[in-house]
């Protein structure tokens, strides 16, 4: 028997049980509905214990390489919704993109101009199913570790959900970073030789922890609602509501940071 019918039904025996009480003159001065919605709570509470305590079988894990196809540059849009997250160098000088993609991978490429353009995202049919109580757990099988090209510039458009995600560009050239996350966890790492580096950073309840390599100049902009702020004023001191490095306007590598948190925290290295 699928674990879901059988959630389902346990709700509607304990509902219908409920109700024919009810119905017999069982419950004489109870209000039903104050007896069902506390009931209906215990159950999804037990079956998420009961869910976390069965053994995980991880997803499908997807090898996937795509070439570079003679692209000058890249634009890469990643749609994560859950889990572990993982993006960094190490591919073929004719490659884009290399790794292992643990619940699977949908993408689509096209070419415009010089500019190759490629969106990777979750299989349609597998996210819904995990947000289902008797799934709960089984996001821990959503696991992307994958590398981009490290000699083109590229423009990086990351989405993700509730996630564990850690970016290390540090040998990429990336020109464009731009990361909208719910509760989430994110580790970036900047590049330390990609010229100037945008980077947009739009979360909700959120950890972001920032580390800008050596060499490399910041200007850091921060808003949020909870925030704690954690920036290391002795390479970044405070200028208003800025955080910038003394030689920004003259470094040959550089990062204009712009970030804006519901609540969470924030650290910049």
């Amino acid at each position: 028997m699928r674990r879901g019918s059988l959630f389902w039904g346990i709700i509607f025996i304990v509902v219908g049980g409920i109700w024919l009480l009810d119905q017999l003159g069982l419950m004489v001065g109870i209000k039903v509905w104050s007896l069902i919605w506390p009931s209906l709570l215990i159950i999804l509470g037990l079956w998420v214990l009961l869910g976390a305590r069965r053994e995980i079988k991880p997803f499908e894990v997807e090898q996937v390489t795509l070439p570079l196809e003679g692209a000058e540059r890249a634009r890469v849009h990643l749609k994560f919704g859950a889990g572990r997250l993982r993006v960094g160098s190490g591919v073929g000088p004719t490659e884009l993109i290399d790794g292992s993609f643990g619940g699977g991978l949908d993408h689509h490429v096209k070419q415009e101009g010089d500019m190759l353009v490629l969106d990777l995202r979750l299989p349609a049919q597998g996210f819904p199913d995990v947000i289902m109580p008797w799934n709960w757990g089984r996001w821990a099988g959503f696991e992307w570790n994958f590398g981009l090209n490290g000699e083109i510039p590229l423009e990086l458009d990351v989405d993700t959900g509730a996630s564990e995600a850690k970016l290390d560009l540090e040998d990429l050239k990336v020109t464009d970073l731009r990361l909208d996350s719910g509760a989430s966890s994110t580790e970036i790492t900047l590049p330390v030789k990609a010229g100037f580096t945008k980077v947009e950073i739009d979360a909700g309840a959120a950890s972001v922890r920032i580390q800008v390599p050596s060499g490399v100049a910041a200007r850091i902009k921060t808003e949020g609602g909870l925030v704690g702020v954690d920036i290391d004023q002795n390479r970044f001191p405070r200028e208003g509501g800025v955080y910038q490095s003394p030689d920004y306007g003259t470094a040959e590598n550089k990062a204009d940071i712009d970030i804006d948190i519901g609540a969470g925290s924030i650290a910049v290295r």
